[in-house]
């Protein structure tokens, strides 16, 4: 498995409001965290039992993680960087992910720190073909009348196969493994400000 992290906090650069709905106003922000029964809303966990599992355990009330948007999808579409994988199935699937404590929310040394040292632990966990990519990025949490700025991170998760359910299986391995680690990853030795 490949494990890298990134930084993207350019002007143009995806971020991320807290609560947040589609334009229609149709897909709304789930509190998984506040409300575990909310899990229930959120179409990917009906479909995708492991995705159901991973959200269950971040969100849970010993883990200092919660999150805040999801996708899964499959596709034949490989890009160069993936032909490694040599297969032509890849099964996907993103999950943004912030720290419950508004403190640690709004700390990037704290982040950074933490990213590392995730990308390090996910490294020696799994060894599927699979590819997982976190994404440091900007967001904004609604505080009463006030916006607090902060950071959250993307969790992008790859796995390739010969055909679809082998792709899907080696993304299985590749959530669980990144799910384990995300709720034992120690926090970052940078303390976050007061």
């Amino acid at each position: 498995m490949q494990v890298d992290f990134s930084v993207e906090l350019g002007r143009d650069d995806p971020t991320l409001e807290i609560p947040w709905s589609s334009p229609d106003g149709v897909i709304l922000y789930q509190n998984v965290k506040l409300n575990p029964g909310a899990l229930e809303q959120i179409p990917e966990a009906a479909d995708y039992p492991e995705l159901r599992q991973f959200l269950a355990e971040i969100n849970a009330p010993g883990s200092k993680l919660e999150s805040a948007k999801c996708d899964v999808w499959s596709t034949t579409e490989i890009s160069p960087e993936e032909e490694i994988f040599g297969a032509p199935w890849k099964f996907a699937s993103y999950v943004d992910l912030l720290f419950t404590s508004l403190v640690l929310r709004e700390s990037f040394p704290y982040h950074e720190q933490f990213l590392k040292a995730l990308t390090a632990a996910v490294r020696t966990t799994c060894d599927a073909p699979a590819l997982v990519d976190f994404v440091l990025r900007r967001c904004f949490t609604q505080d009463g009348e006030a916006v607090r700025t902060g950071f959250y991170f993307t969790s992008y998760i790859f796995g390739y196969g010969l055909n679809e359910p082998r792709a899907r299986e080696n993304w299985s391995t590749a959530l669980a493994s990144v799910a384990h680690a995300l709720l034992r990853t120690l926090p970052a030795p940078v303390s976050p400000p007061l």
